[in-house]
């Protein structure tokens, strides 16, 4: 089951603690965090990160600049992993990966989430449309360019379903930001 994960934590595998601390002094495991293990023969995949980031804090939801990464839109390339957690959680306290928190309740949080597999783990991402609505919902912190240069990106190589974007702007509230833009590139 670890060689299937890549990533495990002690819950996972139900050995005691004892002998992950030997696995580690042997060198088959590496612990990459407080209760986060990594398999060392395996190599980390580009998004090694999200998926530190879905074991350690498994309720939130890749997104915004992080989102954009993933989905391969846009030139963004942010230092740290956005996440948005529901607006009543406890903010998580990680040293490493840096994290970018935002928080949203309602349909706002849990509409256009989608789970990946990341090395046999799922990761909680927003979908590409329901990304670029947060981008514009959130201009003022990532930027309008950001925003602007997502949705040109997704456009231009038909990524993007019209109809989802349009009801993921309804449900954030940003019809009237996001419609110039769409009727510009339309």
């Amino acid at each position: 089951m670890a060689q299937k994960l890549g990533i495990i934590r002690p819950r996972d595998v139900r050995v005691p603690r004892a002998v992950l601390a030997d696995l580690v002094d042997r060198g088959v495991l590496e612990r990459s965090g407080r209760g986060i293990y990594r398999i060392t023969s395996l190599e980390p995949s580009e998004h090694h990160s999200l998926l530190e980031v879905a074991v350690r804090v498994p309720n939130a939801v890749v997104s915004l600049l992080s989102a954009l990464q993933f989905h391969g839109i846009g030139t963004q390339n942010p230092g740290e992993i956005w996440i948005t957690i529901d607006l009543r959680a406890r903010k998580p306290n990680l040293e490493y990966p840096p994290l970018r928190v935002m928080r949203a309740s309602g349909k706002a949080f849990t509409a256009g989430v989608e789970e990946h597999l990341i090395s046999g783990r799922e990761v909680r991402v927003y979908s590409i449309e329901k990304t670029i609505v947060d981008c514009f919902k959130y201009r003022n912190k990532v930027g309008l360019d950001v925003a602007i240069e997502a949705l040109k990106d997704a456009w231009s190589s038909k990524k993007i379903n019209v109809d989802l974007l349009w009801k993921h702007a309804k449900i954030c509230r940003v019809t009237n930001i996001i419609r110039p833009y769409i009727e510009t590139l339309q």
